[in-house]
């Protein structure tokens, strides 16, 4: 974690910051997203690269670089897409169950008094401080509802936007995904040689991997060496396999 001096402990626990930390709107899928977005971004436009290289096509460059194109576009779009849905379903869930809970203290508000008091009873709370939290808790039905749902049912209130979410994905797949093409462009106004123009892109991508770990270390007050490897093995990992995989389909088509 971040080492953190006395006085800037001290000003994050001032009456003030403690108020605004916990009115706060938190959201902590972001990093999430963009990790998601980045990784697979570089990892699916290097496996387009290798599958044309690993099949020697005739102007593969110009193959390899249309392709991988519209694949940063296409499929960052779709990962995008797919996150929004998401985090569409997990709004749609915690209002599914917080419409229930409305029912349920409606009709029967003695036994969800009662859900309240074994909750805070397993907190190790006991009479008489028990029944004042019960009381205090349901004289607010929002802060009732509430209770249920995260202590009960396990939910997660604060969530991400689903704009937010799609958003993030979308721009760190194009980010990121588009830097492994950046040596195609030389291969096609250059008589720089494929194997050069494939061994620059997995250059890349390494230092892509490398930069994407980096950024989740420093996000996360963790080692950027640690992260960065970590994130080089995963996905360096997935890059190879759709190396190996181009390379021995191509074998098998020639």
């Amino acid at each position: 974690m971040h080492n953190v001096s006395d006085e800037e402990l001290h000003a994050q626990h001032t009456h003030i910051a403690i108020s605004e930390r916990i009115d706060g709107n938190h959201s902590h899928g972001d990093l999430g997203d963009i990790m998601l977005g980045a990784v697979d971004g570089t990892v699916t436009t290097f496996a387009i690269i290798s599958g044309v290289a690993g099949t020697g096509l005739e102007h593969g460059v110009l193959v390899a670089f249309v392709l991988g194109l519209s694949n940063v576009l296409a499929d960052g779009f779709s990962m995008a897409a797919s996150n929004y849905l998401k985090a569409r379903s997990d709004l749609q869930t915690i209002e599914n169950y917080r419409q229930m809970e409305e029912m349920h203290i409606e009709r029967f508000p003695e036994y969800e008094r009662e859900e309240i008091r074994q909750i805070y009873k397993r907190k190790g709370f006991s009479d008489p401080l028990l029944e004042q939290i019960v009381e205090q808790i349901c004289s607010n039905r929002t802060q009732w509802v509430n209770t249920m749902l995260t202590d009960e049912w396990g939910l997660q209130l604060s969530t991400s936007s689903p704009l937010r979410s799609a958003g993030f994905t979308f721009a760190a797949f194009l980010s990121a995904g588009i830097i492994p093409l950046l040596p195609l462009l030389l291969g096609l106004v250059s008589t720089i040689s494929s194997n050069q123009i494939f061994l620059l892109s997995a250059s890349l991508t390494i230092l892509t991997f490398l930069t994407t770990g980096a950024f989740r270390g420093k996000a996360l007050g963790r080692s950027l060496i640690l992260s960065a490897l970590e994130t080089l093995f995963v996905g360096g990992s997935a890059a190879a396999l759709a190396y190996f995989v181009g390379h021995y389909l191509g074998a098998v088509i020639l």
